[in-house]
C-alpha cells in the first residue's frame, strides 16, 4: 500500500451493506490516503451508488477486468465447493498487479472470530488465525471459521488438526498466566508452538485479538 502512489484494493462479495467495505477503505487510507478502493458484488440488484470514495460495481472473482495491488474476499467462498477453491484462488492472483496480494477468508458476524489464507501470485503464503480473547474459551474455538480450503480438514491426521491440537494444549499449559490476561497467556502458548516446531510469524506489534501467523506450507493439505 505504501510503496505504490495510488494503489487499488477491491472487496470482493460485500454483499447486502457498503459497511464493510467503507471501513477497510478509511483503515488502508491511514497507510495510504490516494487509495482507490472499489466494492464488487454478482448480484446486480446489490450494486451500491459510490460513497465515502468507494466505487461499487458488478463482479466478481474475475475482479471486474481490473488488476488490483489488494484484493479482499470474506464470507465468499464459504458457499463454493472445497474443490472450487483451488480454480478461484488462481483466478484472483493472475489478476493481481506486480506484488500484489490476495486475502481470502472467514469471519464471524461481529469480527470476533477470523480466519485467512494470504496469497500472492505464486499461491498461498500463510494462514491466520485471529480471535477476541474474550470471546473463545481455547485457541481451537477457531475452527469454526476456517477458510474453505480447510474448514473440512480438521480431522485427526490433517495438518490443521494437529497444529489446532497443538494450540489448545500450548493455551492449557499455559494456565498459570491467566491472572495477567488471556493476551499475556496467549503470548506465553504462542511461545511454546514456536519451541515446537511450528513455523508461526512473530507478532509485529501488541494487538487487541489474538494472532496466530503460520507457514501455508505447515497446514496445507496433502495431495491425494
Amino acid at each position: 500500500m505504501r510503496s505504490v502512489e495510488a494503489p487499488l484494493a477491491v472487496d470482493v462479495g460485500y454483499g447486502a451493506s457498503f459497511t464493510t467495505t467503507v471501513e477497510w477503505a478509511r483503515w488502508l487510507r491511514q497507510l495510504n490516503p490516494r487509495v482507490e478502493v472499489v466494492g464488487l458484488e454478482i448480484d446486480p440488484a446489490r450494486v451500491l451508488p459510490a460513497r465515502d470514495g468507494v466505487r461499487f460495481e458488478l463482479g466478481g472473482f474475475e475482479l471486474a477486468g481490473y488488476n488490483p495491488h489488494l484484493v479482499r474476499a470474506f464470507n465468499v467462498l464459504r458457499q463454493y465447493d472445497a474443490a472450487e477453491v483451488p480454480e478461484v484462488w488462481d483466478a484472483v492472483t493472475s489478476r493481481l498487479a506486480p506484488g500484489g496480494l490476495f486475502i481470502e477468508g472467514t469471519c464471524d458476524e461481529l469480527g470476533r472470530r477470523a480466519a485467512w489464507v494470504l496469497l500472492d501470485a505464486g499461491g498461498p503464503v500463510s494462514l491466520t488465525l485471529s480471535w477476541d480473547p474474550h470471546d473463545v474459551a481455547s485457541p481451537g474455538d477457531v475452527a469454526e471459521r476456517l477458510p474453505k480450503a480447510l474448514i473440512h480438514r480438521n480431522v485427526p491426521g490433517e495438518p490443521i488438526h494437529a497444529l489446532l491440537a497443538d494450540a489448545d494444549a500450548a493455551w492449557a499449559n499455559a494456565a498459570g498466566w491467566a491472572p495477567h490476561g488471556p493476551r499475556v497467556r496467549w503470548r506465553h502458548a504462542h511461545a511454546e508452538l514456536v519451541q515446537k516446531g511450528w513455523p508461526l510469524a512473530p507478532a509485529r506489534r501488541r494487538l487487541r485479538d489474538n494472532t496466530l501467523t503460520v507457514d501455508w506450507a505447515a497446514v496445507a493439505p496433502p495431495a491425494h
